[in-house]
């Protein structure tokens, strides 16, 4: 339910904050006064397209909130398929700046507004007399009898098990297609496979084998110049190393004179010991150290194989030609051995799909006895609404593939339905928008909310006006069946009819304010005394006379 609306900078309203209440809640002003306005607010949060230009102050931005309790809903799935933080208390809030740049909000989460469209969609229904399109879509007739039907488990268990069955059939037909195509590329994919294995890959291979093509084709250098710092620190009269024992003896012969010299002496000898162990070391890789044409050839056409068959295959390395041929593996095994994959998940989509029919029938049962409920509730709604001569016949039919051997299953069964309607006597059946004028498909629709709101949980739904053409003891009739409608939801209706304001739980007056120099939108939540004065305005004028004050007291007793 819509606990409270606020709206900042849009058209004639600068600041407004409205609470509404449980029931009943209506709404009513001079034509003008800014009723439709405060609607167009609301539809912001609810995802429509907004422009600056109706601003009330052009250098500000706009900002509309609403605040929602969903508990009743359903909805945290929704949440988190969509990442947000579920409250039951929940906030949706539109922003347009003055260049027209738009950001919407679900507690204080950033959201595209598909997003809060959609969501909005689950919260508010708006409803005038010449809205028209949800009564004629086939899925809202549908959800009409599916709630009568009261099958919600059923339905859902079907919905859940039908998602499944429709993965499982996108599977395979998946699974299919790479068996052709793996079974036409069999022998390419044999013979690339037969290639890489013949290679006998190693995943690090190459880089070790490029450091010793390199080390081979610089041995002689190499061998050199090891041979040269093993000359230095090991030969002659003026090697390193002899030279470093001489310090050695030169500081032993010291080191009772002073502590610090025994210490310099003992790092000395340590060094000395290191440097004999790296003598000694570049004196055997100068020995392993020979010029090996026959190796380097063998490293060289080595990696040679490896470069083309990483040319070939555009990768760069061993690890990706090993990928790859993992997947020839995967695609050789699928042409040899995927029929026996594709055939068992063929028998479980076949056993999901019968379980599925049966399902499917239930539903249709369930359906086919909800109807003629459907029928006469509506009828006898609409009888009390001053239209005697209703008839309303819905239709249940099968959908066209029903016999073919999808069975025609579909998202809700294997039904379709077709509401048709007639106001008066004597004429055809036809689609309700075709045969019906805005005040009886307002009033039409008023009837069916009514009865599915005794069997499900409905978002709040507002009635824009949709009591035009209506008067009298009809008008009567039309708020009767409002205030029992707000028993189940939240009903937000704008009306200029005192019988249906008299209805209300709580009334709100719309009123423009013109004593500063701009002129503003007002909404205020009148009290009993102040609601007695504004029906008899409603029934007599401004200047309502004691006649007029009492039917309005009388009204709002009754």
């Amino acid at each position: 339910m819509l606990q409270k609306l606020v709206i900042n900078n849009y058209a004639l309203i600068d600041n407004l904050e409205i609470s509404f209440g449980d029931g009943l809640n209506i709404l009513t002003g001079e034509t003008g006064a800014g009723k439709s306005i405060i609607l167009g607010a609301l539809s912001l949060i609810l995802g429509q397209r907004a422009e600056s230009r109706y601003f009330f102050n052009q250098q500000k931005k706009c900002v509309i909130e609403g605040i929602f309790t969903i508990s009743d809903f359903h909805l945290k799935s929704f949440f988190e398929d969509n990442e947000l933080d579920y409250e039951a208390e929940t906030i949706l809030r539109r922003e347009i700046s003055a260049d027209g740049k738009s950001r919407a909000f679900v507690n204080d989460t950033p959201v595209t507004l598909n997003v809060i469209k959609a969501i909005g969609e689950k919260l508010i229904d708006i409803h005038s007399q010449h809205a028209t399109l949800e009564i004629n879509d086939p899925e809202f007739q549908l959800l009409v009898v599916d709630s009568v039907a009261g099958h919600g488990n059923l339905l859902t268990d079907y919905q859940s098990k039908f998602k499944a069955y429709k993965k499982a059939a996108a599977k395979l037909q998946q699974l299919i297609s790479e068996s052709d195509k793996a079974k036409s590329d069999l022998d390419y994919y044999q013979f690339q496979f037969d290639e890489l294995e013949k290679a006998n890959l190693i995943e690090d291979e190459q880089e070790r084998l490029e450091q010793e093509l390199y080390t081979l084709n610089n041995a002689e250098e190499i061998k050199r110049n090891l041979l040269g710092a093993s000359y230095l620190m090991q030969e002659g009269e003026t090697s390193a190393l002899i030279q470093l024992r001489e310090a050695t003896h030169h500081l032993s012969s010291l080191e009772k004179f002073n502590p610090l010299i025994a210490e310099l002496h003992e790092r000395l000898k340590s060094t000395l010991i290191e440097l004999k162990d790296i003598a000694a070391e570049i004196e055997t890789l100068e020995q392993h150290t020979h010029t090996n044409e026959a190796r380097a050839a063998e490293v060289s056409d080595r990696l040679s194989l490896t470069y083309n068959l990483q040319k070939k295959h555009h990768v760069n390395t061993n690890a990706e030609l090993l990928q790859l041929q993992g997947e020839l593996s995967t695609k050789i095994q699928q042409a040899l051995f995927g029929d026996e994959e594709i055939e068992k998940l063929q028998k479980q989509i076949a056993a999901e799909k019968q379980e599925l029919e049966n399902l499917a029938s239930k539903l249709s049962a369930n359906r086919a006895k909800a109807i003629p409920d459907i029928e006469k509730q509506v009828i006898q709604s609409l009888s009390e609404m001053g239209m005697d001569n209703s008839i309303l016949k819905i239709e249940q039919n099968q959908t066209p593939g029903h016999n073919s051997p999808s069975g025609g299953l579909g998202a809700n069964g294997t039904d379709l339905v077709r509401f048709l309607f007639s106001a008066n006597k004597g004429h055809t059946l036809a689609e309700m928008s075709k045969v019906a004028s805005g005040g009886e498909l307002s009033r039409l629709m008023l009837s069916i909310k009514s009865l599915i709101a005794k069997y499900t949980a409905l978002p709040t739904i507002i009635f824009d006006e949709i009591d035009a053409g209506v008067s009298g003891e009809v008008a009567n009739k039309v708020g009767q069946i409002m205030e029992r409608l707000a028993e189940n939801l939240q009903v937000i209706t704008i009306t200029h009819l005192p019988q249906i304001a008299s209805k209300g739980q709580s009334h709100y007056f719309v009123y423009k304010d013109n004593e500063a120099a701009v002129t503003y939108t007002r909404i205020r939540q009148l009290s009993k005394q102040e609601r007695v004065l504004e029906i008899a305005k409603m029934l007599s004028g401004d200047k309502p006379g004691e006649s007029a004050l009492q039917n309005a007291r009388e009204l709002l007793k009754a």
